[in-house]
């Protein structure tokens, strides 16, 4: 069968597993197709990033007239299929509390969608992410194009779930991908009926393992910390430097990575300054996923302080490569990381954070290869990139 993935955005440094993902399920045998609304507006810097960029349709690339024309041709040829979207689309609008223009919008890219997708011979349509792109492929789906289901990750999504119309897109969807029992929880409770909370399955997002190969012991000089996302306020970067502050003396080789850009670089800029820290605190910006693997597998530990995540693939890489994480108690993640890998600290804690890193900074090597080890076979045993698309081809063939 044909598979069509739909993104707002895509593909996006911060989040490669979503290609992992379609690789997956091709090399399984599965046709993918990509779409996407929009590009990326920076630079791409991973090459694997550029090539599937090559192979993405944009919905909203090139003239507005191109937009407005599919929509004309649909309201022309699929009159039937407008008239039955437009009810859910009605009520889309006035969950969100309004937002005409940009529901409209969401029509014209599902018009442009179902005659693509229609065009291509898709047989069904994935969109990750519950908000705008599973907006555009159920829309599309009510005017007759294919089937859908959408990956739900949490827990941004979840700000406002009333106004991202979270019941609509699962009573329409063929089914459901909630990334761990954390987000089924949620997806369930948002379930208007017992059919539609059967729509929920859990697919745990994946590595290729392959490569991730266990990295070298940990040396007892080895200082070196790396911290690896978007540099935003969910992400919690603000507070390495104090951090790192509150460490230097005792730790005087201490080095703390930031992989990744973003709009809190600016704030982060000033509390190294601020702190004097600029030689303890690095911002790399973003890097490739070699560069990456390399910076994990050369630190002592993964640092993520993040204050929103769903269950972040950066600390099941870290895991992967046999590093112990730092990092928060929040929503899924310790579903998957405890003390026998790793330290969880309340977001926002300078105490908590401080104690924990130098927790890992004290720690022996062998304390810290144990702790590696234990991270690999969890990550071996719940989240092999290989059993994910097993479980999406599975559903994918399923008939709603």
């Amino acid at each position: 069968m044909k598979v069509g993935y739909f993104l707002n955005t895509y593909p996006v440094p911060s989040a490669t597993f979503i290609r992992r993902e379609i690789e997956a399920l091709e090399v399984q045998g599965q046709t993918v197709l990509r779409f996407a609304a929009r590009r990326f507006s920076d630079k791409l810097v991973d090459q694997k990033d550029i090539a599937e960029a090559e192979k993405t349709v944009y919905i909203l690339e090139g003239k507005l007239s191109d937009l407005t024309i599919a929509t004309i041709r649909e309201l022309l040829l699929n009159p039937v299929g407008i008239i039955k979207a437009l009810p859910t689309w009605r009520k889309l609008v006035a969950n969100s509390g309004g937002g005409f223009a940009r529901h409209a919008a969401y029509l014209m890219q599902a018009a442009s969608f179902r005659q693509k997708a229609s065009r291509a011979g898709i047989d069904h349509a994935h969109a990750h992410y519950g908000t705008n792109a599973a907006a555009v492929v159920m829309l599309a789906r009510l005017m007759g194009g294919p089937q859908y289901s959408f990956t739900a990750h949490g827990p941004d999504e979840f700000i406002d779930t009333s106004a991202n119309s979270y019941a609509l897109k699962i009573r329409h969807a063929s089914f459901v991908v909630a990334i761990s029992n954390y987000c089924r929880s949620v997806l369930r409770d948002l379930s208007q009926t017992d059919e539609d909370r059967k729509k929920i399955e859990i697919a745990r997002c994946g590595l290729n393992l392959e490569d991730f190969k266990p990295s070298a012991p940990i040396t007892a000089d080895n200082f070196n910390i790396v911290c690896v996302g978007r540099l935003c306020p969910q992400k919690g970067q603000v507070h390495i430097p104090a951090a790192a502050a509150a460490l230097r003396d005792e730790f005087p080789s201490l080095r703390i990575t930031l992989i990744g850009d973003g709009e809190s670089r600016a704030e982060i800029e000033a509390e190294i300054a601020r702190h004097g820290v600029g030689e303890q605190v690095i911002l790399k910006g973003w890097a490739s996923n070699e560069e990456v693997r390399t910076f994990i597998a050369t630190s002592r530990a993964l640092l993520l302080p993040s204050y929103h995540e769903g269950l972040p693939i950066v600390l099941m890489e870290g895991m992967a490569l046999q590093r112990p994480v730092i990092t928060t108690t929040i929503a899924a993640i310790p579903e998957l990381v405890d003390d026998k890998c790793g330290w969880l600290v309340p977001p926002g804690d300078h105490a908590a954070l401080v104690s924990a890193l130098r927790d890992v900074l004290s720690a022996s090597p062998q304390r810290l290869a144990e702790m590696g080890q234990e991270g690999r076979m969890r990550v071996e045993r719940m989240h092999d990139i290989k059993s994910l698309a097993s479980d999406l081809s599975r559903l994918f063939g399923r008939k709603s």
